[in-house]
């Protein structure tokens, strides 16, 4: 006789989280986090709106892309919300009617902090390999850092380069702008 309090979690289990809380269902267990402090919250809305303007409106750069702020990814039995992501628009031409999407993004972006950053790096940058996107993006407001990696082999990160501070970012795929790393930070 099965455990009852030991059942899978589902998208039930997520819809029925309060508000102030985010769930995912990962590696077939559920995870709860807190809404991201004004730090986190502000580095991923900065980043969103550099990276937002120029690849998913054209403005000053080359367009096609959705660029998203915490879209929900139902990648195989995974629920997964990254802080940003974004499609190219060659490969997913509309936006989905569903709330969620089932085509892994082109590019993820987490913003770590001390709730999230394990669960980041040890559970979901895996899942993103096994999903072959191709590009990620960690950020970490409080070492004021962003690390990034290209999916290589369709199985292991590759860590292209540590940016901190303030130095310029140029970085795929995303290369065509550039803007100061010191714009996400509060």
């Amino acid at each position: 006789m099965s455990d009852p309090a030991r059942r899978k979690p589902s998208y039930e289990h997520i819809v029925a989280l309060p508000e102030h809380l985010v769930g995912e269902i990962l590696a077939g267990e559920l995870y709860t986090h807190p809404r991201p402090s004004p730090r986190h919250a502000r580095a991923y809305s900065a980043l969103g709106y550099l990276i937002g303007g120029p690849f998913d409106g054209g403005r000053d750069g080359p367009g096609g892309w959705w660029i998203l702020d915490e879209p929900e990814l139902h990648l195989g039995a995974d629920i997964i919300v990254p802080d940003l992501a974004g499609w190219r628009r060659e490969r997913l031409p509309n936006l989905p009617e569903t709330a969620w999407f089932e085509l892994a993004p082109d590019w993820a972006c987490e913003i770590l902090s001390p709730a999230t950053a394990r669960t980041d790096r040890a559970v979901k940058m895996p899942i993103y390999a096994r999903e072959g996107v191709p590009h990620l993006w960690l950020v970490d407001p409080d070492a004021r850092t962003l690390e990034v990696y290209r999916l290589q082999d369709d199985a292991h990160w590759l860590l292209l380069e540590t940016l901190k501070q303030d130095e310029p970012v140029r970085q795929p795929p995303f290369e065509a702008i550039s803007f100061p790393l010191g714009d996400l930070w509060a």
